[in-house]
C-alpha cells in the first residue's frame, strides 16, 4: 500500500503458470514507435464526448506529450546499450460511479423533489429535464472502468512482459497491491486479468486551502450559462454549485449510458472554467500549493519506503526482489506522490487535471545502462509522457530522454525526508494562504517562498 492509504491492503496473486504461455514480449525494447493512446476504444458508446478532455479527473486517460513537459525529443524507446531491469507502476482505478455526496447527487435530488411536488416547468433547451431521471450507481467501477484497467494490464504485459522471466527463474509469482475499497480490488483484478490470467486533515487555513479557493472561484464562473438557463425553468434557480454537478453528470452519464444531454448545455468556456475549478482544488489540496502533504506521514515516500509496516515487513505482501510492481490507488494519491517526488515540470505544464484522469498511471523505469558512468539509471513517465529531472534533482544532468542516475535521485529524496519536521508541519501555529507554492511543506521562515525546495538542496 503506497503513501497515505488508510485502508487495509489487498494483494492480487497470479497463477503459477503465468509465464508458461510462450516467449514473453518486451515491446519497450523492440518497438519502433510508442503505442500512444487516444483515450477511448472505438467500440465503446461514448457518443457525445467532444469535451471529454475537459472533464477533469473524470476524463478517460489519454497519452500525454513529453513536449508539454520540456522534453520534446524524448524517445520512449530504451536507449541504446540499456536494458530495463525493473518497473514500478502506480495507477488510478478506472471510471467509477459517483462518490456519495458529490455535487451531482445534490442537483439530482433537487430536480427529483421539484418534479414530485409538481412545481417543475421547463422550456427550450431544458424541456427534456421534465422526464429526466438519475440512473447512476455509487462508488463502484463502471463497465467502461473495468475495461480501462484490463486494457492497461494488456498494454503493460506487452511493454514489460520480459521482466516476468525473473519470476520464472526465481520460482516466484508477482504480487500486485491495492486497498480494500471494492472499486480498488476490482481495479487490481482487472489490471491483473489483462496482464495475465488472475486466479483470484481538514483545517481551512492549513490542509484545505483548495476548498476555500474553488468556492470563491465558482461563484461567478458560470454566470453567462446560468443567466441563459434560469429563464427556461420554473420551480427553482440554477446556482453555481448546480453547474458543477451538471458538468459532473455530463461525464458520468456519458461513461455509463453513452450519452448525456447535459453536456450540450455548456459552452467551451464553461468546460475550461470547470477544468480550472478542479485544477485549483488539486493544486492547493494535493500539489505544491498544499503546505500539509509531508504532515500526513512524517516523511515523504522514497523508492524503498511505504507506510503500512504490518505489510511492509512481510516478504509475502511486500517483496523487495520483484522486477514488476503495480499498485492501484486514487487520483489524489497519484498527485500526492508526484508532488512528493518533486516532479516540478508537471506543475509548470498543462492543467493538473490532465494528470489524473480515470486509469492514469505513474511509471518508474529502472534501467541498466553500461554506456553511462553510473550504470543504474531511472526515468519517470506519466501517461506516456517522460518527465525531465535536471531542474528538480541536483546531480541529474539535462537528458533528452529524462534519464538520471538511480542513486542521485534516491540521495536527494533522502535529504528531503530528513528535512521534514512532523511536529511543526502538523501542530505549529501557522496560517497558509492561496497564492504560495509551499511544495508540500508547512510555511517556515527558513523556506517560505522557495519555489522548488529540492533545487536548493
Amino acid at each position: 500500500m503506497l503513501a497515505f492509504e488508510p485502508f487495509a491492503q489487498q494483494v492480487i496473486r497470479f497463477s503459477s503458470e503465468v509465464t508458461t504461455l510462450g516467449n514473453e514480449t518486451a515491446t519497450v525494447l523492440s518497438t519502433t514507435t510508442w503505442p500512444m493512446f487516444g483515450g477511448r476504444n472505438d467500440n465503446l458508446p461514448l457518443i457525445n464526448s467532444a469535451h471529454d478532455s475537459g472533464w477533469c479527473n473524470l476524463s478517460p486517460w489519454r497519452s500525454l506529450s513529453s513536449a508539454d513537459y520540456s522534453l520534446p525529443d524524448a524517445s520512449p524507446l530504451i536507449p541504446d546499450g540499456c536494458t530495463i531491469t525493473q518497473v514500478h507502476l502506480l495507477y488510478r482505478h478506472g471510471a467509477r460511479y459517483p462518490t456519495t455526496g458529490a455535487a451531482l447527487a445534490t442537483f439530482a435530488q433537487m430536480i427529483s423533489n421539484v418534479t414530485k411536488a409538481g412545481n417543475l416547468i421547463v422550456l427550450g433547451d431544458l424541456t427534456w429535464l421534465s422526464t429526466w431521471e438519475f440512473k447512476l450507481g455509487a462508488e463502484l467501477l463502471m463497465p467502461f472502468g473495468r475495461s480501462q484497467n484490463f486494457i492497461l494490464g494488456v498494454a503493460h504485459r506487452q511493454l514489460y512482459g520480459q521482466l516476468l522471466n525473473t519470476f520464472t527463474e526465481s520460482g516466484t509469482i508477482p504480487i500486485f497491491r491495492t486497498e480494500s475499497h471494492d472499486r480498488m480490488v476490482k481495479t487490481a483484478e482487472n489490471f491483473a486479468a489483462g496482464f495475465s490470467v488472475c486466479n483470484h486533515s481538514n483545517i481551512a487555513t492549513k490542509g484545505s486551502i483548495g476548498s476555500t479557493v474553488v468556492t470563491k472561484f465558482a461563484v461567478n464562473a458560470f454566470n453567462a450559462t446560468l443567466a441563459r438557463l434560469n429563464p427556461q425553468v420554473v420551480g427553482f434557480n440554477f446556482a453555481s454549485t448546480d453547474a458543477i454537478g451538471m458538468l459532473q453528470l455530463c461525464s458520468y452519464e456519458t461513461h455509463v449510458l453513452g450519452y448525456s444531454k447535459l453536456c450540450k448545455l455548456f459552452s467551451q468556456e464553461d468546460f475550461l472554467n470547470y477544468e480550472y475549478y478542479y485544477d485549483l482544488s488539486f493544486y492547493y489540496n494535493n500539489s505544491p500549493g498544499s503546505p500539509y502533504l509531508a504532515c500526513f506521514t512524517g516523511q515523504y515516500p522514497s523508492p524503498f519506503s511505504v507506510l503500512n509496516e504490518t505489510f511492509d515487513n512481510s516478504s509475502t505482501y511486500f517483496p523487495f526482489n520483484q522486477s514488476i510492481y503495480a499498485d492501484a490507488t486514487h487520483e489524489v494519491v497519484v498527485l500526492d506522490t508526484l508532488t512528493a517526488f518533486n516532479l516540478t515540470a508537471l506543475f509548470d505544464g498543462p492543467p493538473l487535471t490532465r494528470l489524473v484522469p480515470f486509469a492514469t498511471h505513474f511509471t518508474t523505469q529502472i534501467l541498466s545502462s553500461p554506456a553511462y558512468k553510473q550504470t543504474k539509471q531511472l526515468r519517470f513517465i506519466v501517461d506516456d509522457a517522460f518527465i525531465p529531472l535536471h531542474e528538480s534533482y541536483p546531480g541529474c544532468p539535462e537528458d533528452a530522454n529524462g534519464l538520471c542516475a538511480f542513486d542521485a535521485v534516491v540521495d536527494v529524496l533522502t535529504k528531503w525526508m530528513d528535512e521534514i519536521d512532523f511536529n511543526y508541519d502538523c501542530f505549529a501555529n501557522y496560517t497558509a494562504v492561496a497564492g504560495i507554492d509551499y511544495n508540500g511543506r508547512a510555511p517556515h521562515p527558513q523556506y517560505v517562498g522557495v519555489r522548488h525546495r529540492l533545487s536548493a538542496v
